[in-house]
């Protein structure tokens, strides 16, 4: 049975056939589609939960990267490229990896290992992260050039500014450098994503309706793709 889900995107279909072709060697991963463009993928993406997306940067419409950018909930993803000029915008994105064309099996190989040792919802590594935020009842932010210490139980809620967040806690505000995805791995199951750009303590509401939430003269919004799932 597969681990992980994958799509390929990529406007050559003997791009997309290697990739596939590659991933017929590893039994752990399954692909859900194989896509030429961003517009067919983005249906995909709202269809299926994908672990993975190999994505070209360079397709007509619209380049993988400004796709990957738009997207609220976004898979892990190596980007695939003829160029290497796209490197560091690749990697500034937070990619896994960046595979130049044509890709050999030992490069592509070494990307899924990357991408195997840093998936947070894999079988394994969940059940220890769980236990683990299940223990912790804190952790370090950078901010202003020092580490400074946040305690779950007294955060309110989390705002997402582009690439800032704005933690909204019991003793004051704190804004660190960081995205809400990655930021939010590292929280207990206490806190749940309501919104694109928020996070909240589920300790800290007050009251709610099915369009929003009260935390500490706070109403925070909650998104449409998040209220099906959303237990407090």
């Amino acid at each position: 049975m597969s681990l992980y889900k994958c799509i390929i995107v990529d406007d050559e279909q003997l791009a997309r056939e290697l990739i596939a072709n590659h991933l017929t060697n590893l039994d752990e991963f399954e692909v859900i589609a194989s896509c030429h463009s961003a517009i067919e993928a983005q249906q995909v993406l709202l269809e299926n939960p994908i672990d993975l997306m190999f994505l070209d940067i360079e397709m007509p419409v619209l380049k993988g990267t400004d796709f990957y950018q738009s997207l609220v909930k976004k898979p892990k993803v190596i980007f695939t490229t003829a160029y290497r000029d796209y490197a560091l915008e690749g990697f500034e994105l937070d990619a896994v990896d960046y595979l130049l064309k044509p890709i050999v099996f030992s490069r592509f190989f070494k990307a899924i290992e990357k991408f195997k040792a840093n998936y947070q919802l894999a079988k394994p590594a969940n059940s220890n992260n769980s236990q683990q935020k299940s223990e912790r009842q804190y952790l370090f932010v950078r901010e202003n050039r020092k580490q400074v210490k946040i305690i779950f139980d007294q955060i309110y809620f989390i705002q997402g500014l582009k690439d800032y967040l704005k933690i909204f806690t019991t003793k004051g505000n704190h804004v660190i450098k960081s995205t809400i995805s990655g930021f939010e791995k590292e929280l207990p199951a206490q806190f749940a994503r309501v919104h694109r750009s928020y996070i909240i303590n589920r300790d800290q509401v007050s009251a709610f309706t099915g369009h929003e939430l009260e935390i500490a003269d706070h109403e925070i919004p909650i998104g449409e793709n998040y209220r099906k799932d959303l237990k407090l």
